[in-house]
């Protein structure tokens, strides 16, 4: 696309009636379909009405608004004012929705009037409800600000090893329409164009979701949302609608897979060319039953929040390669042993990326210092390593790694034969404190629901050590009505081992 037309503003001047963005809700039914001119009118006038309060280039605003047509509109609103954008996690509670906002410095807080009681104590930011700003904005004008560029969205990571932080990848202030690389790159390895028709199952205050949609609307494709993941309303959208893009995550594969197998006999989606996933590792047995089922459509890709690089592999190549997160898409990939130095094919250590975004930590340089070596690797903390081919393998993140009686144990290949198993819905290992070896391995399962717990611990005991060496099985089991994972798919371990210590005093 030539430079300055990869814009929604583009887009809505090149193909004003073709439809930008459809809302489904499981239990609602479909939304109307929202034009390009339609998106764009009411982008323009929130954005007349942002600048009205004074939000000036480079200021911060944060939305509460949930994966639903608000949560978009601010989104490009601040991409043409040149804006900081963060999203919120509305299953957050009003503390941590506090400390998001302070830590991003944000000067105004939108929020969808149904989530109100979450807001934490008011700050010094302007607040408003989207009933009220969007009331405010209703005669405004529609034409794009004179002065309009680019702005940034500022993230904050999940939180699984931790307290958020807000993650730098650009600066506002680029002209209207600039596409960074790693953008190009996963437009051209995922075929996207305006074509395009994108299935979004994940939140809007995520990554990847919001990243997809945002490329795919400067395309001039559609975008078709679900504003939350049920099984078997994914299917049925598949097969009503021309999807020829979607994305997911593990865990949706699972719950995918656990529907009736004739419902599963009977799903067709011939539109669909392109089923992505990234955001979690996926256990090689969900993957290879994803593939059998839907055919060489998944297309998986390794990257973070940090977006400081990429990998991804095809259906063809994960068959040749099995368990493998793919090749670099962009720049390099180095596995790196505890001095920095590269690790040999095979041997494992931190996975270390080059090429991508240079990212950095929102208040916190040293942190972002310890991101990086000396020649210009960056790091999220994931474990891994590379094969005689170079494709990437990864293990689990540095946080979690078990060291029991000196030898380091990854759980998430204990995980992965777990959730092999047809009796288990959800699984979490860790390391839990042993005086004799230092750490010992402990197993949070979530059971299929139906299933008995009576037995299953020696049951699960066994299918792992028939396939698992005795030092690699957990030591003490629980089971759990459900385990905490985020909506992006990501086990919530730390909050789930100290519920765990708590309840064995």
């Amino acid at each position: 696309m030539a430079p300055g037309r990869f814009h929604l503003e583009a887009q809505a001047q090149r193909r004003p009636e073709h439809p930008a963005l459809v809302f489904h809700d499981p239990e609602g039914g479909p939304s109307a379909p929202i034009t390009y001119a339609a998106l764009n009118d009411e982008v323009n006038q929130i954005a007349q009405g942002l600048r009205g309060l004074g939000l000036a280039p480079g200021s911060g605003i944060a939305a509460l608004t949930g994966t639903h047509r608000e949560a978009l509109v601010l989104y490009f609103a601040a991409m043409r004012l040149g804006l900081w954008y963060t999203p919120l996690n509305m299953h957050l509670k009003a503390q941590e929705i506090g400390q998001i906002v302070e830590d991003a410095g944000a000067k105004a807080l939108f929020y969808r009037p149904a989530y109100a009681a979450q807001l934490p104590p008011r700050g010094s930011e302007y607040r408003e409800d989207t009933a009220t700003l969007w009331a405010r904005c209703a005669d405004l004008p529609k034409r794009c600000p004179d002065d309009a560029q680019e702005g940034a969205a500022l993230l904050f990571s999940s939180g699984t090893t931790g307290r958020p932080k807000g993650v730098i990848t650009a600066q506002p202030g680029a002209p209207l329409g600039t596409q960074s690389a790693l953008a190009a790159a996963r437009i051209r390895v995922h075929g996207l164009d305006e074509n395009t028709v994108y299935l979004s199952t994940a939140p809007l205050y995520h990554s990847a979701p919001l990243r997809y949609i945002d490329m795919v609307l400067r395309l001039g494709g559609t975008a078709q949302v679900l504003t939350h993941f049920d099984a078997e309303a994914a299917l049925k959208l598949l097969e009503a609608e021309p999807i020829t893009h979607s994305q997911w995550v593990p865990t949706m594969f699972v719950r995918l897979l656990r529907l009736p197998e004739a419902r599963r006999q009977a799903f067709s989606a011939k539109a669909h060319r392109y089923a992505i996933h990234a955001a979690a590792p996926c256990p090689p047995a969900v993957k290879a039953a994803m593939i059998d089922w839907w055919g060489p459509i998944l297309y998986e890709y390794y990257s973070a929040t940090e977006a400081n690089g990429q990998t991804v592999i095809d259906s063809p190549e994960w068959l040749a390669h099995r368990g493998s997160v793919g090749r670099p898409l962009l720049g390099e990939v180095s596995i790196r042993d505890e001095q920095g130095l590269p690790c040999p094919p095979g041997v494992a250590g931190t996975v270390y990326l080059r090429g991508g975004a240079k990212f950095s930590y929102l208040g916190d340089p040293e942190k972002t210092r310890r991101a990086y070596l000396d020649d210009g690797f960056s790091t999220v903390g994931d474990l891994g390593y590379l094969d005689g081919e170079g494709f990437l393998y990864l293990t689990d993140r540095r946080d979690f790694t078990v060291i029991s009686g000196g030898v380091n144990i990854y759980p998430r290949e204990i995980e992965d034969v777990l959730l092999a198993d047809p009796r288990v819905a959800d699984a979490a290992v860790f390391g839990l404190p042993d005086e004799e070896f230092g750490e010992r391995l402990h197993a949070s399962v979530e059971l299929v629901s139906g299933v008995d717990p009576a037995g299953m611990e020696a049951a699960l005991r066994a299918h792992c050590r028939a396939q698992l060496a005795h030092l690699k099985c957990p030591k003490s089991w629980r089971f759990h009505e459900q385990l905490p994972r985020l909506p992006t798919g990501k086990l919530a371990k730390h909050s789930l081992r100290d519920e765990v210590l708590a309840s064995l005093g």
